[in-house]
């Protein structure tokens, strides 16, 4: 319908077409309007009442009332593009407009559907938990409800499948350290949306948490387990994995493999693999015979400096197009395709992988 309204800047009328004609809609129906007007909280109660239980109680049902705004059924939530690429651009150009913002490239990068992607599931988690810890109040009012969005599916699949478990559980963490931050020193810094919807959100948190918390694996008896395995077999196991906490928890399965997971060799080499020379040689811990404990060293140096991060799949930045893509490896071979519309000669030489640290950085002014 052509702009009906009065002045230039309102959203003009609402139409709806009948058998007579078009006629204008009442945007606000008299059943919601006496609803909302149920809903009023009296606040001349709270002032000139002393009582705290008062207060709480109005507070709780604000609380209540936001998060089924914010976290009720999917139908109700905005839909999200499903591209695989956008185009990063941090000034105005005769061809573009503006600059691209992080939350925009979330919201246009479809996570949603690559934590369903083994290979892709940590490259999100991680990414989320960077947002968590510094960036989160910079995404748009759209941009939060798709990340809390995304993040409840994860929490779901993880109490679903029961894997990555510690994981999730660190983001979590840090993203209920921000929260509380954020609504303890209100005022203090600018956030998008109300009061209410951030503390829903840290209630939330706290709920996935305590979920979490009390996750009890499932035995599967599927006849053969890890100790029917040869000794060399559970060695080998153990040296494939980049995580020094993943070896601890695997050592508490059985005496045998609590034996192969003090290893000393395999923990050096686990130094090694993360860490220069020049670093662990700093912090050598040594025992009463005059050995090195490598363990009590990984450990010490996982403090002071990042491990290396491993995942099955990232995404990745032209730098001739300045385009940040999601490479699908299956169908990049099928199809010779690099998955985004490349200009160069040469597309895979433009190719850069983009760890989540990168992600951040690229979105930084």
């Amino acid at each position: 319908m052509p702009f009906l309204g009065q002045d230039w800047r309102s959203p003009g009328w609402s139409w709806i077409k009948t058998e007579d004609g078009w006629k204008r809609c009442d945007p606000c129906s008299h059943e919601l309007r006496s609803e909302d007007s149920q809903y009023t909280i009296n606040h001349s109660i709270i002032l000139n009442s002393g009582e705290e239980e008062i207060f709480n109680n109005e507070c709780e049902y604000a609380a209540k009332k936001r998060k089924k705004e914010h976290f009720g059924n999917d139908t109700a939530a905005h839909s999200f593009y499903r591209e695989k690429w956008i185009y990063v651009h941090k000034e105005s150009t005769k061809e573009r407009h503006g600059y691209c913002t992080l939350g925009e490239a979330f919201n246009r990068l479809d996570f949603s559907s690559a934590i369903q992607d083994i290979r892709r599931f940590t490259y999100v988690v991680k990414l989320l938990q960077l947002i968590a810890k510094s960036q989160l109040t910079s995404l748009s009012g759209v941009a939060q409800k798709n990340y809390f969005n995304i993040l409840d599916k994860i929490v779901q699949k993880v109490l679903d499948d029961h894997q990555n478990p510690r994981l999730i559980k660190g983001l979590l963490q840090d993203l209920s350290s921000t929260l509380g931050i954020l609504v303890r020193g209100v005022g203090k810094s600018v956030l998008v949306g109300n009061i209410n919807i951030w503390i829903c959100r840290l209630e939330t948190v706290l709920s996935w948490q305590q979920q979490l918390q009390n996750l009890q694996v499932t035995k599967v008896n599927t006849g053969l387990t890890l100790s029917d395995l040869p000794l060399h077999m559970l060695n080998n196991i153990l040296y494939r994995f980049s995580d020094g906490w993943d070896i601890v928890t695997l050592g508490q399965v059985t005496p045998t493999l609590y034996m192969l997971s003090e290893d000393r060799r395999l923990w050096k080499r686990l130094c090694q693999y993360h860490f220069a020379e020049q670093q662990f040689c700093r912090h050598l811990i040594l025992s009463e015979k005059g050995h090195i404990e490598w363990k009590l060293v990984y450990f010490t140096l996982q403090k002071y400096y990042p491990t290396k991060e491993q995942y099955g799949d990232t995404l990745h930045f032209c730098r001739h197009c300045s385009i940040l893509f999601r490479k699908d490896y299956h169908l990049a071979w099928l199809l010779k395709d690099s998955g985004h519309p490349c200009t160069a000669a040469d597309p895979d030489s433009c190719f850069t992988p983009v760890s989540p640290e990168h992600f951040i950085d690229l979105f930084k002014f």
